[in-house]
């Protein structure tokens, strides 16, 4: 760690007459039509006005005003995450106003109190990566009240490995929040950023200090949000929501909120990957580039990451040229968790290098926020920001690496000056966030600036040097070279699962890796093998109705029956003895009701473990040992998630045991398995052990009353069958047709 300089004496000599005469250029510059950032349909997909903006810095600020929003909503509540905990509590100490504190209990108490108000919750369908730092199945927790109003979607309409990472909050469509921040455990903190803070307190325990940074909008702006949080719930749904405003409703803008800017244009700059025939969308990317291309005195960043070359490229650019503008950058010093801090922080190692290599004029400063007294741990930056000559600012949830360019789903706001006013609120947005750095007022930071000849870099570094302050991030000399290719770590496109297992496996681990391979290619041939057996050897001859009646007849008479026949449904599953033959013996055995029980719970059973064993083993492994047609069956899998689980179920297009693999292997959401595997066994299985029971019956007591049964039975399972074929191909119809037609966001 540098050792922290002396605070210099501000001189109190007024601001030269080199800096009045850029103020002068830049008041100019607002005013000129040919130097604007901001063009619609190239770097931002929409423009728009809002009546009211503010800046909300750190959670407390955003929660507390994203809490009496939704106590003002009358109509909907959109909100659009890459996480969201129904335990997290909004506020620090109740204020006893009759509304509850936590998320979970604040939408239910809303939607109960306003009858024409609705939710809508779109979640990241998460990788497994990310499943301990999250809420246990926040669809089913008990923190989200049941409520019928109150709807929760996992959204997983992205590419494999890509991930759903807007962060956008819309209330009645009059009221919009975006940023880097969601309504999740460990985001609350304070602009203090305290180093033992007993309020800093998540459901898994306390963490550090956390900075972020949200803005909010109303009027057309908000209502433009509204329109991206519908589309995209239409999309993962199939299902449109119109709403249907409420004349002489009240303003859901929250009183506690004064805002900084009045009738302001507001930009909507997205990221979309090209994915099920919908265009790519790098409108993030695009932005950031012209707005660096367009600096001329200073560029100021708050960053997670520091890794897109793109932008990385950019800066060097600026930095060659003779008199570019200062760029001062904004990151954390360190990453969250050992899989960071070898893949993204040694990225950024890399970037700072060539940054600092290009800056032969000394125009660049990378600094990380420092409190005293945190010990091992350091202020969590995670804000995504970016303020061009007091003229252009951008907040909103892309990180500037390669995933936000193109990867995964992003949503960024722009504002950019057309009047003095709005370039001074600008600016003050800078002065608040460095202030709050450097622990000192905005009035601070803007004299300094002033009195060192409007020098942003001069100005900070003068007033450096406290407990509470920035310091210089430089990257560590003994940082080893990178061994993993960026485009892997740091994709902006899809990686193919071996590059990226060929990558991430370190040299020195490839032994173990490669014995965990071939112990899960012996696994899974061995299955393979079992299948095969069952169909073609001799083994097929002892696998018969007759010989899994009696073995099933047997094990009814153990104490421990119920066990018992459950496990062999298990060992059926997990050795590829085909499923039905288990289901017809248990109904010969057991009649058809206590049947369809065992069928139902000993298939869920059987099921989970084949699907835990796709998921450990991976999709690159099974897919070499099946082959396209499992390839063809994963895809369907991953689209299609819980219709698709409940058509292989209906209609057996593999094996039982394969399509359990092929599930897990695909990423397809414990849930959407379970529930898909429950309602689209249940009509077969139901069938099965009915008509099971009636042959049996005829066979027993061949009369004109069990053959009319058998009959019947027959018939209903028929007449069942087409209309459960009718209703499954209208589910799918319009998710089929939502994939195929562009979808413009």
């Amino acid at each position: 760690m540098s050792t922290l300089p002396m605070p210099r004496t501000l001189s109190p000599a007024a601001p030269s007459l080199m800096h009045l005469r850029a103020r002068a250029a830049q008041a100019r510059a607002i005013t000129s039509e040919t130097n604007r950032i901001l063009s619609a349909g190239r770097n931002c997909w929409r423009i728009e006005r809002a009546h009211r903006v503010e800046w909300l810095i750190d959670a407390q600020s955003y929660f507390r005003a994203f809490r009496e929003a939704v106590k003002r909503a009358t109509t909907s509540v959109f909100i659009v995450a890459w996480d969201i905990d129904s335990r997290t509590r909004l506020l620090a100490e109740d204020p006893h106003d009759g509304w509850p504190i936590t998320l979970g209990d604040l939408l239910h108490a809303a939607v109960t109190r306003e009858p024409r108000l609705q939710v809508y919750i779109l979640d990241w369908d998460f990788a497994m990566l990310y499943a301990t730092d999250r809420e246990f199945m926040p669809d089913h927790a008990l923190g989200w009240r049941k409520h019928p109003r109150l709807r929760f979607q996992y959204d997983g309409e992205h590419p494999v490995g890509g991930s759903h990472h807007q962060k956008i909050v819309v209330i009645d469509d009059e009221v919009a929040f975006v940023g880097g921040l969601d309504v999740t455990a460990a985001r609350w903190d304070t602009p203090e950023h305290r180093p033992r803070d007993r309020r800093r307190v998540s459901p898994r325990g306390d963490y550090p200090p956390f900075h972020d940074v949200q803005i909010m909008v109303d009027g057309d702006a908000a209502r433009a949000l509204g329109e991206l949080a519908r589309e995209r719930w239409q999309r993962i749904t199939g299902r449109a929501v119109r709403l249907r405003p409420l004349r002489g409703a009240p303003d859901p803008w929250p009183l506690c909120v004064a805002p900084s800017l009045y009738d302001v244009d507001v930009a909507i700059a997205r990221t979309q990957p090209g994915y099920h025939n919908m265009p790519e969308v790098q409108e993030v990317k695009q932005l950031y580039l012209d707005a660096i291309a367009a600096a001329r005195r200073s560029i100021y960043i708050e960053n997670q990451y520091l890794t897109a070359p793109a932008v990385g490229d950019a800066l060097v650019q600026r930095l060659s040229e003779p008199h570019g503008p200062e760029i001062v950058v904004l990151s954390r010093l360190r990453g969250g968790g050992w899989l960071e801090e070898n893949t993204m922080s040694a990225l950024r190692v890399h970037m700072l290098r060539r940054l600092r290599a290009a800056d032969r004029y000394g125009r660049l400063r990378v600094y990380y926020p420092h409190q005293e007294g945190l010990g091992e741990q350091c202020i969590n930056l995670h804000s995504k920001l970016m303020v061009v000559d007091d003229r252009f600012a951008r907040i909103g949830s892309a990180n500037l690496n390669n995933r936000s360019m193109g990867y995964d789903t992003e949503c960024d706001l722009a504002i950019e000056a057309s009047e003095l006013r709005v370039a001074t609120e600008i600016a003050h947005l800078r002065n608040r966030l460095l202030a709050e750095h450097l622990d000192v007022e905005p009035e601070d930071i803007e004299r300094s600036i002033d009195q060192h000849g409007g020098s942003l870099i001069a100005g900070i570094e003068a007033l450096r040097g406290r407990g509470r302050t920035l310091m210089p991030l430089e990257p560590a000399p003994d940082a080893q070279p990178l061994a993993l290719d960026p485009s892997v770590i740091d994709p902006e496109r899809p990686v193919e699962p071996d590059v990226l297992a060929a990558q991430l496996v370190p040299v020195t681990h490839r032994p173990v890796a490669a014995r965990r391979v071939v112990a899960g290619a012996l696994l899974l041939l061995g299955i393979a093998a079992l299948a095969a057996a069952w169909r073609w050897t001799p083994l097929a001859e002892w696998l018969n109705l007759t010989s899994l009646s009696e073995l099933i007849g047997d094990l009814r008479q153990e104490p421990l029956a119920p066990a018992l026949v459950l496990g062999s449904y298990v060992v059926a599953s997990s050795i590829a003895i085909p499923i039905t033959l288990v289901i017809i013996a248990t109904a010969i055995v057991f009649g058809p009701l206590t049947a369809l029980v065992y069928a139902l719970i000993g298939s869920l059973l059987g099921g989970t473990l084949m699907f835990w064993v796709g998921r450990v083993v991976g999709q690159d492994m099974v897919h070499r040992l099946a082959g396209p047609r499992f390839t063809r069956l994963s895809r369907k899998l991953a689209q299609r998630g819980l219709l698709a689980i409940i058509a292989v179920r209906i209609i057996p297009v593999a094996p039982f045991t394969i399509v359990n693999l092929a599930a897990g292997a695909s990423l397809v959401a414990l849930r959407d398995f379970l529930l898909g595997t429950l309602l689209g066994m249940l009509p077969g299985t139901l069938a099965i052990t009915l008509f099971s029971d009636r042959v049996v019956a005829v066979v027993r007591n061949p009369s004109t009353i069990t053959v009319a049964a058998l009959l019947a039975a027959s018939a209903a399972i028929l007449l069942a069958a087409f209309a459960l074929r009718g209703w499954l191909a209208r589910r799918i119809a319009p998710v089929r047709a939502a994939q195929q037609r562009p979808a413009p966001l």
